[in-house]
């Protein structure tokens, strides 16, 4: 029988975060040409993101992220993974 090893830990995303909580990017998981877009943006892997506000119908939120402000929509932050709380990075 085959058995594959699954973290225990559920993968956060961007989207999942609170106006004010901070998270540490671990990797996007989105089309190349989108993902370099957003890293010349600087969501680079290991930086820190932090929720801002947002528009009044929620979307879209504005991160700041290497001293800049960038609005994403929810459905792109949420291929944003970030690193877990206890400093691993998921699965």
């Amino acid at each position: 029988m085959l058995q594959m090893s699954v973290s225990s830990v559920p993968v956060r995303t961007l989207a999942q975060l609170k106006e004010g909580e901070p998270g540490t990017l671990d990797r996007l998981d989105l089309p190349e040409d989108i993902a370099q877009r957003l890293m010349e943006l600087g969501f680079l892997p290991g930086h820190i993101v932090v929720p801002a506000r947002s528009a009044p119908g929620g979307e879209p939120r504005v991160y700041r992220v290497d001293g800049s402000e960038v609005a994403l929509r929810r459905e792109t932050a949420a291929h944003l993974i970030l690193r877990s709380r206890d400093g691993n990075e998921p699965k």
